[in-house]
């Protein structure tokens, strides 16, 4: 018998061009958002840590190469403990007043009360769409120790009202209600929906069986939720870092003696006041590696228990 051999089979170039093309495709469709982070997120977060080793004042042609000396100064700076310790304080106040209230607004607002619900959502959103200048010039007025309403309110009561702006403390508190009065609706709106879409089946019956309100909203509202209920918490922590720099910066300028200054703060004020570019970015490095740490906690010890439905 002859032995017949076949021909090898050699892919044209149509077909090669149109394999090609499918495994390209994909690439060109993440180009566009790739680019974008890479402008706006990588470029200046790199750019941010080659600062970080120089001394510069955004002036001068020269950058002067100082190694690790703006983190050795950050660490020695006799502020650098009081800025910290109001950076976590607001972080904790944040969450009280935009993860936990939300949560207990959207229980309350979902199982609880029957009517007008459409007006107390519509009325707890509504400071969302206010500028936050405006709401904290708001603020001052009605907070105003001399002539403003919450004056007059204590002074009918023979109290007088604080100089909340110049008072260790107190101003953190005030400041983070003046931040959390403008993100509180989005986030209470956020949660509405993970705590809404809980069946109402499974409420009515832990009622029937007499449970406490609170034992459900514990054991049954924020387990089943959990999934809302973490991206929450995650935007507390970032939007409301970002917000509460406003009020800071129209109200006290991280005063008195860095009493309201964090590092977000800090960061704006070595760059945009003392003109330490190199210390500004050494600062903002710092608070960056602070989220990192927040987040792996959260995705650590949280993530584990969060409930997802599908």
């Amino acid at each position: 018998m002859k032995n017949i051999h076949k021909p090898a089979v050699s892919t044209s170039r149509p077909d090669r061009a149109r394999k090609t093309g499918k495994f390209l495709r994909p690439y060109l469709f993440l180009f566009p958002a790739a680019a974008v982070l890479a402008i706006f997120m990588f470029y200046p977060l790199i750019y941010t840590i080659y600062l970080s080793f120089f001394d510069w004042n955004m002036v001068k042609p020269v950058k002067e190469f100082v190694g690790f000396a703006n983190y050795i100064n950050m660490f020695q700076d006799p502020n650098i403990q009081k800025i910290l310790v109001n950076t976590f304080l607001y972080i904790f106040l944040l969450l009280i007043f935009n993860f936990v209230a939300p949560y207990i607004f959207s229980f309350i607002l979902s199982f609880v009360i029957k009517k007008g619900k459409n007006f107390y959502r519509s009325s707890i959103f509504l400071p969302s769409v206010i500028s936050l200048v405006a709401g904290t010039m708001i603020f001052v007025w009605i907070l105003n120790p001399i002539s403003g309403p919450a004056a007059k309110i204590m002074e009918a009561f023979g109290q007088k009202v604080p100089i909340w702006s110049t008072t260790q403390g107190l101003v953190i508190v005030v400041i983070s209600i003046i931040t959390s009065w403008k993100i509180f609706g989005y986030n209470f709106i956020v949660a509405l929906s993970g705590v809404g879409s809980i069946p109402l089946e499974i409420i009515e019956a832990a009622r029937v069986d007499n449970i406490p309100l609170h034992k459900i909203f514990l054991k049954i509202v924020v387990p089943m939720s959990s999934s809302t209920g973490i991206y929450v918490l995650i935007l507390a922590i970032v939007q409301g870092m970002q917000q509460v720099f406003t009020p800071i910066n129209m109200i006290t300028q991280g005063g008195p003696d860095y009493g309201s200054s964090n590092l977000i703060y800090n960061v704006y004020n070595e760059a945009f006041g003392f003109y330490k570019t190199g210390s500004a970015s050494a600062y903002a490095i710092l608070m960056m590696l602070i989220f990192i740490f927040l987040l792996v906690l959260e995705f650590k010890y949280v993530e584990k228990g969060v409930y997802y439905e599908n």
